[in-house]
């Protein structure tokens, strides 16, 4: 069995961050998303990758290398332009040859893994095997109708009147039938080539088509509130570890992990909370649910919530929560301005001015 991850894509949900970095190497607890998906994979069993790559197809190869960090084989196949998961399928087909295999969208992230459902597809064999969650609001994805035992009957792309509240979520498995289907669409009123289409090829067929509720967390990190939220769930499974330095001045509470490197002087750091290696936190705080990458430097400021990506500067500017700041950023306060009023007024005016 192969997998194929898909890591192209604008990133649009993400910008501006994603104008200059991959979407899926915007880092989860100081990890890129992308390897967190490569890990689940690995431990299912599949070495054998194809990597779909776009526009950021040299960081994403500079960051994930042949694959041997994670155990895997990764093959890279170039896509012009988004064109839809079923046009990766489509131009994967001579890396997939004849073989199964599980498509993973490298921008999702699953609690849990994927290692249950592979086994059972493996020993199940159906032509193909969706995943589903519940969502409040299914417009924004694929969604599938089930009928009364259970089965698949219908896919609909981000409909206007969805018919349930299941959405896909982003992780198929499939046997060799899903390239007559690829090969069988056309392309949609977005001009994509669209994967519910041709899993409904598939059930129109009547192929075997599966699903399975996910019922752990599912999330797909393809916008701000998303990402940060991914990363609160991870940063409450890490364990505490103070690997580098925390002065007598500063306080950590809780599960607070200090990479090595790190200095903490005169601060308050109250976990969940990560602090990459080489990264220097003076005269702050820094509350639950942050991941400060590398050699980052937080001075006098608050900040909550949050993901700090590498080598940034927060500097002087009170507090900062909800927010997700890219590489290389400076924050400092705007400099004051004298307070003046500026007036034109008629004969015999009255003014009054709160001062």
């Amino acid at each position: 069995m192969k997998a194929l991850v898909l890591s192209g894509g604008a990133g649009t949900r993400l910008r501006p961050i994603t104008h200059t970095s991959a979407k899926q190497l915007v880092p989860v607890a100081n990890k890129p998303v992308l390897f967190y998906g490569l890990e689940s994979i690995a431990a299912a069993g599949i070495t054998d990758v194809g990597m779909i790559v776009g526009d950021t197809a040299a960081e994403i190869e500079e960051a994930v290398g042949d694959g041997a960090k994670f155990g895997l084989e990764v093959t890279y196949i170039p896509q012009e332009r988004p064109l839809g998961l079923a046009h990766a399928v489509l131009i994967a087909r001579d890396f997939l040859g004849d073989d199964d295999f599980v498509m993973y969208l490298g921008d999702n992230f699953i609690v849990g893994g994927i290692n249950d459902v592979v086994d059972a597809f493996r020993t199940t064999r159906p032509d193909a095997q969706i995943l589903l969650t519940r969502v409040p609001d299914p417009r924004s994805f694929g969604v599938a109708e089930l009928g009364p035992s259970g089965q698949v009957v219908g896919l609909e792309e981000k409909p206007e009147h969805p018919k349930s509240d299941l959405a896909l979520v982003g992780v198929y498995l499939f046997t060799p039938a899903i390239h007559e289907a690829v090969r069988a669409i056309k392309p949609s009123w977005r001009g994509e080539l669209e994967i519910t289409h041709a899993i409904q090829h598939l059930i129109d067929a009547r192929a075997d088509v599966r699903s399975t509720v996910v019922r752990g967390y599912w999330k797909d990190t393809g916008n701000v509130r998303d990402m940060l939220e991914v990363n609160r769930t991870v940063l409450e499974s890490m364990e505490r570890r103070i690997d580098g330095e925390v002065d007598e001045a500063s306080e950590t509470v809780g599960r607070v992990v200090v990479e090595e490197g790190a200095r903490i002087t005169n601060s308050r750091i109250v976990g969940p909370v990560v602090i990459g290696a080489g990264t220097v936190v003076s005269d702050s705080y820094v509350g639950p649910f942050t991941s400060v990458a590398e050699n980052c430097r937080i001075t006098d400021s608050e900040l909550e919530f949050s993901i700090v990506l590498r080598d940034s500067s927060i500097d002087g500017v009170g507090r900062i929560e909800s927010s997700l700041i890219g590489r290389h950023v400076e924050v400092t306060p705007a400099p004051g301005v004298p307070s003046a009023h500026r007036l034109v007024l008629g004969d015999h005016s009255k003014v009054q001015i709160r001062s």
